[in-house]
């Protein structure tokens, strides 16, 4: 199955999977809050293990204070580019949570289900006709700082949302790379009954 992004599935997988890529180019267009809020929504619904929902995202609309402190925290790489999305946020989890004694215990699984909120987040825009990029360049101890966010809380990472513009808008350096990317086949991440590095 091959789609028009020039991605090309080998089993058969809604096209969604094949239409949601995370590009740079955005058009600095304004996002409807309502429709930040239907992507929030979706995040709601992401899988966790007992129900801990450890995700929180901390957000800004383009313009903003708020949009200018996440944006303050972002590599020089990904501020080359991210001063045009629609959105900024940063994608935090909770690294421990209460048992029914009252007693603070690690949430294995925060990350994890932190992931799965941050797939539905990225389909959910997708399938609105957004795109989103998330970020590992950001500077973890600032964006906690700003953003007043305390200890038993992890960073995970940034993220930007936006109405994709023509990658000519970009460097010429990164319009170079603004492209669907690829993925390596499954039988090269999934083995049966014993691990295959």
């Amino acid at each position: 199955m091959t789609h028009p992004t020039g991605r090309t599935a080998d089993h058969a997988i809604d096209p969604i999977y094949l239409d949601r890529w995370s590009p740079r180019a955005f058009t600095g267009e304004a996002m409807p809050h309502e429709t930040l809020l239907s992507l929030f929504e979706a995040a709601r619904w992401a899988p966790s293990a007992a129900n801990g929902q450890p995700w929180r995202f901390v957000y800004g609309h383009r313009g903003t204070e708020a949009f200018e402190r996440i944006y303050n925290t972002l590599d020089e790489g990904n501020r080359r580019w991210a001063d045009k999305a629609a959105v900024l946020a940063v994608i935090i989890s909770q690294t421990h949570r209460q048992n029914a004694a009252g007693e603070m215990r690690p949430a294995y699984t925060h990350a994890f289900d932190t992931g799965a909120a941050w797939a539905y987040l990225a389909l959910e825009a997708t399938r609105a006709g957004y795109h989103a990029h998330g970020m590992g360049g950001i500077d973890r101890e600032k964006a906690r700082e700003v953003l007043g966010i305390p200890e038993g809380f992890r960073v995970e990472a940034a993220l930007a949302i936006g109405k994709i513009a023509p990658k000519e808008t970009l460097p010429e350096d990164l319009m170079k790379r603004e492209v669907p990317s690829g993925r390596k086949k499954v039988e090269e991440f999934v083995s049966e009954g014993q691990f295959v590095p």
